[in-house]
This record gives structure tokens, C-alpha cells and sequence, in this order.
């Protein structure tokens, strides 16, 4: 089998960055950071890929500032809706297969059940408006891609719930945070490593089996249980439950955006750990 010339995008972000670990033991990987690559500028991205001809583009890059976005649309649109119909322009152009991240903020999270890849996508805020669009554009370019829906991603590295918590216990000794809405925390370096078993599969396979799937540990928690179970065991700080009324942001958030990961199980023969196991291997 071909080791196939990766372009990967995105590669200083959080994801980006477990990506650029595991990705060259799959094939010769051009990773781009934001300096290297604006995604908001469509010529530039037309540019990236016709310079690299890559065999497959996996791309970690998008605008995840979910409040901001409602204050900068046309920003968030470019990177997240635009950017993603370009690339998936391109790869079909040269052949290529396309990977890209979405998210559990397509869904409005008023279903009671997880939300499968059939469920009819209804946003209540800009960002996940624009990753839709993404989507869309992506599935409007009939090229070979795979859309992988994820939610709650942490790492490490970054700005992420995990980061943003152990910073605030260092300066408080309370910790209020959201109780009322429900999803699945997803480490980057798991998303990495699944997204590395893939590429491993090589590009005739992910070709057959282009298109839309939920990538996600198993089980569902609350944000304040997240964080409960980030400091398990520790002496500090007091975590105290809150309701989303009580916390407000300018963005909405889903109450509830489980995804049911069936589809991708039972295509590719695998699936992620729950996701407090994931977070204890994080923090390990």
C-alpha cells in the first residue's frame, strides 16, 4: 500500500498538534500552521493545496471562538464554511480524499436521544451555523471526504475546558460551573490516534467509505461533572453546580448534544473509549 503526501492543516492547534505526532508514521506529512496557512484567505488555501499535492488533506483547522462568533460571522463563515468547500474543491481536483472535524453544535440539543448522522441539523448559534456550512460545502463538492462530527474536545494544549479549569483552581478556591447541559468530552490525542487508524487504512478504503460520521468516546456527562471528575481527589477547588441562566455567554449552547457513534463502529470495526477513561489517561 502507498504511504500517501498528507497535507495537514491546522497542525499548531491543539489537534493539530496530536495530529503532526501520529500522522508521519502513516506517510510524508506537509503540515501548515495558521502563520503558514489563513484559511480565511481562499486564494491562499487554492494555493496550499496545488503547491503540496497531497493524496489525502486532513483538516485540524477551523474558528472555534464560539461566543466571539457572534460578533464576527463573516470571520467565522470564511474559516468554517467557506475554507472546508475550497479544500474539498481542491482534493476533488487532485484526486485526493479530504478530512474534516465538525461538531455537536450543529444540533439545537432539544432530542432526549443521541443524535445520529441522520438527524436533521438545526444550530442556535453562529459557530455552528458556519460548521454546517461547512459541511455542506463539502458534501457540495462530491468529492471523496470524510466528515468527522466530534464534541467537548480538551487537550493538553490550548484554550479547552481542561486548561481553562486548572488555570481558574490556581487562582480560586470555587469553581462554579454549568450543570445543565449534557455532551461527551473527547481528548485531542484520542481523536488523533482514531484519525491515525484511518489514514492507516489507506486512501482506496476511505474513498469507498467517504462521507459523514460521529467520532466520540462513549457516554455523556454534564461540564460540572467534567470538572468534578478533572480534580477527583484533590483537596481543591470546591466545584459548585450552576444552571446555564446563571452562567450567561453570548452564545447559546445545546442542553444536550450526545452523538451516537454507531455508524462509524460498525464501518471501520472501532471505537473510541468512554470518555472518563480518555480523561484519566490524559491527566495519568
Amino acid at each position: 500500500m502507498t504511504r500517501p503526501r498528507i497535507l495537514l492543516i491546522g497542525s499548531a492547534g491543539q489537534l493539530g498538534f496530536e495530529l503532526a505526532r501520529v500522522l508521519p508514521a502513516c506517510g510524508e506529512v506537509v503540515a501548515l500552521d495558521h502563520a503558514a496557512l489563513d484559511l480565511a484567505d481562499a486564494d491562499a488555501v487554492v494555493a496550499a493545496v496545488r503547491g503540496a499535492r497531497p493524496g489525502l488533506i486532513v483538516n485540524a483547522a477551523a474558528y472555534t471562538a464560539v461566543d466571539r462568533a457572534e460578533s464576527e460571522p463573516g470571520q467565522a463563515d470564511a474559516i468554517n464554511a467557506r475554507a472546508p468547500g475550497i479544500l474539498a474543491e481542491e482534493a476533488k481536483r487532485a484526486g485526493a480524499i479530504l478530512i474534516h472535524y465538525s461538531t455537536d453544535y450543529v444540533f439545537d440539543g432539544e432530542a432526549t436521544a443521541a443524535y445520529d448522522e441522520q438527524a436533521v441539523p438545526h444550530p442556535i448559534n453562529t459557530y455552528g451555523r458556519s460548521k454546517l456550512g461547512g459541511e455542506r460545502a463539502i458534501a457540495a463538492a462530491g468529492g471523496a471526504s470524510l466528515v468527522l462530527r466530534t464534541s467537548w474536545v480538551y487537550g493538553l494544549r490550548g484554550q479547552n475546558f481542561l486548561t481553562t479549569m486548572r488555570r481558574l483552581a490556581a487562582e480560586r478556591d470555587e469553581l462554579r460551573v454549568v450543570a445543565d447541559q449534557i455532551g461527551t468530552p473527547n481528548w485531542t490525542r484520542s481523536l488523533a490516534d482514531a484519525t491515525a487508524v484511518l489514514v492507516g487504512r489507506g486512501t482506496s478504503e476511505l474513498a469507498e467509505r467517504a462521507g459523514l460520521y460521529h467520532l466520540s468516546a462513549t457516554g455523556s456527562t454534564s461540564w460540572f461533572d467534567f470538572a468534578r471528575a478533572i480534580f477527583a481527589g484533590a483537596d481543591r477547588p470546591r466545584v459548585v453546580p450552576i444552571t446555564s441562566a446563571e452562567y450567561p455567554t453570548a452564545a447559546r449552547r445545546p442542553r444536550r448534544s450526545v452523538l451516537a457513534i454507531g455508524k462509524f463502529a460498525e464501518t471501520f470495526g472501532f471505537a473510541l473509549p468512554p470518555w472518563d477513561e480518555m480523561l484519566r489517561a490524559c491527566l495519568a
